[in-house]
């Protein structure tokens, strides 16, 4: 039920735009590649996502369940 709560609530989470720390670096970096290194360092800057994504869906799962049980608690007394 969280899972598709978040789900639910994704295209309302605005994804945030690269630095411009990030993007001085990176761009001339990636120019810098043959095509083939930019197909790995794509594929490297997906698993980071992935994992990102994966860390924000257990954070939500978490604080979820945390405000749920605050709430419980205020509930009981």
């Amino acid at each position: 039920m969280i899972d598709a709560m978040l789900g639910y609530r994704q295209g309302e989470i605005h994804s945030a735009e690269f630095s411009d720390e990030f993007n001085k670096l990176c761009i001339p970096f990636e120019d810098s590649l043959s095509e083939e290194q930019i197909d790995v360092f794509h594929k490297l800057f997906d698993c980071v996502s992935d994992t990102a994504a994966a860390e924000m869906r257990a954070a939500y799962k978490v604080g979820f369940k945390d405000g749920a049980n605050m709430m419980q608690e205020i509930q009981d007394r």
